[in-house]
Formats: structure tokens, sequence, C-alpha cells
């Protein structure tokens, strides 16, 4: 029998089962289950193949129903709650009944206790229904526009988008340079190419001083694997102490960042140490190519020269003076290297390399050959004399070119630190006298430009003459009052005959001219720390100036000052400055000139013309101060001259012993002056000598005509 729970649950069961007892007539049956064929159409996985095809013949039409909004969709069924039978079924009618199975959606089997009546009659006997009034069907769910969310969505990620892509171009073109280097630094290594200097040389294109080929010993700290090991091996080789080089061995942090990989032990080494180095296969040491500086003439104008340091940068002399234009630019190789075993340049990798400009070359216009003669010949007289210090200068009067300039003492440029720095000096630029008789001529050549004085004028000179606080006397005679031509004043160099001369002239006139000549001022030559002298200004002379400053004292002067003064006197009255450089040559061989040196007029030719004269009498007359400093065939004007040497300032003790002349006198060619601090002796017997020698040698070196004639007879006493 089949069960009634069944029949209330399963509808599909009803189905299967038509032939059943409480099952109702056919008609009943699908007015029964309308309900539960309306459900179904609205749920599609309800349906079953049995069911057959839904009214509207479309599957899917029951979805698109609640998709656009539920139009023709029946009112959800409620859920009810079942009862026990009795319940359920009292008071109630088979109408009532079948409406709650109906809305329900599920079937509920009626009770029956009469037979079943035939559907018609059914129909006739019940009550009519009412009709229900009709639904509006329910507004459908609001939603959301899916178009502005569309557009508000792409606006977010389009926004998105564009900032993250404004971001990487920044970052990679104009960050990017920024991080990379940051980056980039820490694996950099770099190396200096060295400029090859310029060369020195002398007027004739001898060597004077130049660089060769050499190595230089460094070190990569990072790959140095044992420092006392590699410090004690290298240590005989370069003549190095172990304590001096173990610190260049020791790892270091760079300024700018990152590890040194690179510290110069020794440059300057010659190939075959370099050799030994390599031999030994010291890790993280390196052997590079390198230049040198070599002074072929070793002490050969090396006061004149200077020195260069390690590293080739000038310290002394033209060497610093020029160092610039020598030096030339050094270059640089940055690259890219790997890190601990791998510590080698990456091929492929950063590589920037800047080209090193080598430095132009000097042409001196000092002359070897005579250069060597004249110091030769410096340190010989030195060395009888016992002097100090010694200076000499040979200019050529027309050009002003400097032929030779010697000092004494003097050392090997090449090896210079071994040697005093007083040594070192340029004694014609540096070393400041008070020159002496030989300002006379300075004095005497104002005075004659000024016409307060001729060639014919003389002087009533006695023993001596007081000024201010002071007597001057002359040093050379102790002479009774006598009547003295000038050639007698300048041959036995007369204190009082100049001081009279003076007094006619005027202390403003000797300041002027004192400055005309290039006294108080550094000629310009070209060496570096050249002294300026000094002069006395008229409103500060005192009482004994007008005696002390005529004759040279109270007057602080170089030795190269008084050789301009004289060459002036030499080329009729134009004072030519005096210079060292010829010109420049580029490291491409393009030649330029020196610029072309300053003159001015001193003396009108004439002057200087009977200046010269009267100045030969120093060399010619009887028992004159000069007569050592003659040269044979040739007339010789010029004028020794005893002073002192200003120290700081104060005069120290010893005397300065100096010969000024030019040659041959009727046209002279060049002016030698010779100065020299000595114990004792005077011009006449020290420097004179050593002009004689040097002066004999220049004319014959550049194959100077012997004179015509010979120096006239002076009257010393009219």
């Amino acid at each position: 029998m089949p069960d009634r729970r069944m029949q209330g649950r399963d509808p599909s069961y009803a189905k299967s089962d038509r032939k059943g007892p409480f099952l109702a007539s056919e008609p009943e049956a699908h007015e029964g289950f309308r309900g539960i064929s309306d459900a179904r159409a609205y749920t599609p996985r309800g349906r079953t193949v049995r069911e057959g095809t839904p009214r509207t013949g479309d599957p899917f039409r029951p979805a698109l129903q609640v998709v656009d909004g539920g139009q023709g969709r029946p009112k959800p069924a409620r859920t009810v709650r079942r009862r026990p039978a009795v319940e359920a079924d009292r008071g109630t009618t088979g109408a009532t009944r079948e409406r709650r199975a109906t809305t329900s959606g599920v079937p509920v089997p009626r009770k029956r206790t009469a037979p079943a009546k035939s559907a018609a009659a059914a129909r006739r006997s019940a009550p009519p229904r009412k009709k229900a009034p009709p639904r509006r069907p329910p507004r459908p769910p609001r939603l959301a526009d899916q178009r502005r969310r569309l557009r508000l969505g792409t606006a977010l990620a389009l926004t998105l988008f564009a900032t993250i892509g404004i971001k990487l171009v920044v970052a990679q073109f104009t960050e990017s340079p920024a991080f990379a280097e940051q980056g980039l630094a820490g694996r950099l290594d770099e190396v200096l190419i060295p400029a090859p200097r310029g060369a020195i040389y002398d007027r004739d294109g001898a060597v004077l001083a130049h660089s060769v080929e050499a190595r230089y010993v460094a070190v990569d700290p990072v790959d140095v694997t044992d420092i006392p090991r590699t410090a004690a091996a290298l240590s005989p080789v370069l003549g190095m102490s172990q304590s001096d080089l173990a610190p260049k061995l020791v790892q270091r942090t760079r300024p700018g960042g990152g590890q040194s990989r690179f510290e110069y032990l020794a440059r300057g080494v010659d190939i075959a140490t370099a050799e030994r180095v390599k031999a030994l296969k010291l890790p993280g040491v390196i052997v590079d190519r390198d230049e040198r500086r070599e002074v072929p003439g070793a002490d050969l104008a090396a006061n004149l020269i200077g020195f260069t340091s390690q590293d080739l940068s000038g310290l002394e002399g033209l060497e610093a003076r020029y160092d610039e234009l020598l030096r030339g630019v050094n270059g640089k190789r940055i690259f890219e290297v790997g890190q601990g075993s791998l510590s080698a340049e990456i091929p492929g990798g950063y590589r920037r390399e800047t080209e090193a400009q080598p430095g132009s070359s000097l042409q001196l216009t000092i002359d070897r050959d005579l250069q060597f003669r004249v110091q030769q010949v410096l340190s010989a007289r030195m060395k009888e004399a016992k002097a100090y210090i010694g200076a000499a200068v040979v200019l050529d009067v027309r050009t002003g070119e400097v032929l030779a300039q010697a000092s004494h003492p003097t050392y090997n440029a090449a090896q210079w630190e071994e040697t005093k720095p007083t040594d070192r000096e340029d004694a014609a630029t540096t070393f400041v006298v008070d020159p002496g008789s030989v300002h006379k001529a300075i004095t005497i050549g104002a005075a004659l430009q000024e016409g307060v004085v001729t060639p014919q004028s003389t002087f009533m000179v006695g023993p001596t003459i007081k000024k201010g606080d002071q007597n001057f006397k002359d040093s050379h005679r102790n002479w009774t009052p006598r009547r003295m031509s000038i050639p007698g004043i300048l041959a036995y160099s007369s204190n009082i005959g100049t001081i009279h001369i003076a007094d006619k002239l005027g202390k403003e006139k000797l300041y002027e001219y004192q400055k005309k000549f290039g006294l108080g001022t550094p000629t310009g030559e070209g060496m570096p720390g050249e002294s300026a002298g000094l002069l006395l200004p008229p409103d500060e002379w005192s009482g004994s100036s007008y005696g002390s400053v005529p004759i040279g004292h109270s007057v602080a002067v170089t030795p190269l000052q008084m050789a301009a003064a004289y060459a002036a006197i030499a080329n009729n009255g134009t004072w030519v400055q005096p210079h060292l450089v010829k010109e420049t040559i580029g490291p491409d061989g393009k030649r330029t000139e020196a610029p072309a040196p300053t003159t001015r007029q001193v003396l009108s030719p004439q002057v200087a013309a009977e200046l010269r004269l009267m100045m030969e009498a120093v060399t010619t007359v009887q028992g004159a101060t000069g007569r050592k400093a003659a040269v044979d065939g040739y007339r010789v004007a010029g004028k020794t001259g005893t002073g002192s040497r200003v120290v700081n300032g104060k005069y120290v003790s010893g005397s300065v012993a100096s010969f000024v002349g030019m040659a041959p006198a009727e046209n002279p060619r060049y002016v030698i002056a010779v100065f020299a601090h000595t114990p004792s002796g005077g011009g006449g017997e020290v420097t004179a000598p050593a002009f004689h020698d040097m002066m004999a040698y220049t004319l014959t070196h550049y194959g100077v005509p012997l004179s015509t004639g010979k120096s006239p007879k002076f009257v010393v006493y009219p």
C-alpha cells in the first residue's frame, strides 16, 4: 500500500503511481498540481524530462524573466508548516485544502469519506470563487549603473598606470644617473696617466733638462695579502725602509667613498729596478710606465733650472716658475673592476679615459758652453778667495738675453735631496748687497745727463768729507787735496769726488735715475723669488745719506740689477729688460717667441758714449782699481766696487767685492757682472780677475773682432 506521507511530499510519487486508489481523477490531478508546474516553470533545475517542454517552448525563458526584472514571475510560494493530519484537516473543506496545497506548491491528499465524484460534478457543486484582484507586478530591485562603475574603474586604472609610468620615466631619465653612479662608485678604479713634461733647452737646442722613460711601482692595497712580507721584499729593491712602505700597503677609504685601489710606492724607477720588482711577483704590486726628470749637465745651470718632485711637479727654479706650461695636463683612466678574486678590469664594463696633454718645452737664452765656462771660473775664483757666496751674469747688451747666470755654491740638480737649501739659491737674483762703488757710474751718468757736469769737469778732492755725523774718505789713497777729473774719480774710485758730483745733481734727481736704471724693482727676468732690492726715498734721507747713497751705500741691489744698469750704458743709454726665455715649443712643435722685453731710454746715446769712454780709465790708468779686468786685444770699460751684504735687513760680516764691465768698449756687445761675498778683499783683487777670464772667453766664443784702436790717455789730475 502506498505510503500516505510520500503522497504529500513527493509529487513524482503520485505521477508514477497514477492508478493508486488515493489519486484523484485526471482533471483533478491536473488542477491539483498546477501550482507545482507553475513553480517549476521558474526553476529550470526542477524540471525533468518526463514533465515535457514548458508552456513557452523556451527552456531559458524563466531565467531571462528573472534577469529582466521579474516580469511574469509568480509570487513566491509560502512555506507551509506541516501539521498532524487531524489538526490540519480539522475545520477545513476540501477546497480550502486544495487552495492551500496549490499555494504551497505541495499536493495535499484529500480526506475521502465518500466515493469520489466526477470532476464535472465537483465543479458544479463547488461554490463560485471570487476572483482575486489583479496584483501589481513587484518592482524589480534597483541595480547599480554598470556603465558608471566601468567608467570609474577605468579612470582609476588609468590614473594608477599613468602614475607608475611617470615615476618610471622620471627614475629612468632623471634619477637613473644618480642611482647608477652611487652603485658604480664602489666598483670603479682610477689610474693617473702622467702627461709628458716638456724639456728645457739652451739657445742652440742642447738639452738642459728633460724627461726620460722610467717605471713606477704602485700597489693595490685590497690585493695585498701579507703586508709585512711585501714591505720586507720591496725594501732592499726600492731602497726604502719597511716603516715607510708598510703604511702605503694598508687598505684605506677614499674621501669620496670606496676602497683606495692605487697608491704610489716609488716613481721614476729605472727599468732594471722595475724588472727586479716584477720578478718578485708580489700580490697587489703594480709596475708600469712612468717618466723621470734628468739633468744631463748635473750642476750645469742647476741654480737656474731647478728641479722637480717625483711626480714631476716643479719645486724650484724655472721648473717651478713655468711648471704649468711644462707639465701639461695629466690624463685619467677610470674603469670598472670586479670584486674579490675577480678584482680586475671587467671587459666591456664601464671605462672612461681622458688622454694626457703633453707639456710645452722652453728654449732659454742660456748658452750651455758659456754657462759651463762661467761656472768653472766663478767656482775656482771663489774658492781662492774663500768666498761665502758668488754670482756672475753675462748679458747681451742689445737684446737683454741672459747668456750665462752662475751661482756659487751650486749643486747637482739630479740629487737635490742631498743638498742644502742655501746651495740651491740663484745668487744673481737673491743675493742682496750694498753695491758700493759700482753704483758711482749711475751717479755720474745722471749728472752728465742732467748737464750739471761735463766730461771736462774737475773737482777738488781732499782726504775726507763730512756729511751729517759721518766722515767719508777715499779708501785707495790718502791724498792731499787735489783737483781731479771725472775719469780719474772713476779710475781711483774716489768717494769724495763722487759725493761732490751728487751734491750738484741733488737727491731727487739721483733717486729718479736710480729708478730709471732699474734699481728697487725686480727685473722680471723669469726666476721665481727675485728680489726687488731697496732704495732710500729722498724724504727719508738723513744727513749722512748725502754721502752714503751716491757711493752705493744705503742702497740694496742684486747682481742682475747692476748688470742690467750697465747694459743700458753699453746700449747707448737704452735699458732693456733682461730675460731667460727665448721661446716656447708646443707639443705639436710650434714655436712661439717670448714676449718682447720692455725697454726705456735712460741716457742719451751721446752721454752713454761719453760715460763708457771715461769708464775705460778704470782698466787702463796706472794704479787704477780695475787693471786686472783688462782683456788683451779689447777695450774694456767697467767699475770696481766694495760693499756689504744685507741679510733680513741687516749687514753681515765680510765685504762684497764686485766688478761690472763691458767689451769692446767702443761698441759693447756683452756686459758681465761678478759679485762675491768674502771675508775680506775688494773688487780689484777678487772679482776683476774673474771678470777677465769670463769676458775673454765670451769674446772669443762668439768671435768678436779685436778692437781696432786703443783706449785714450786719460788725465787724472788736470
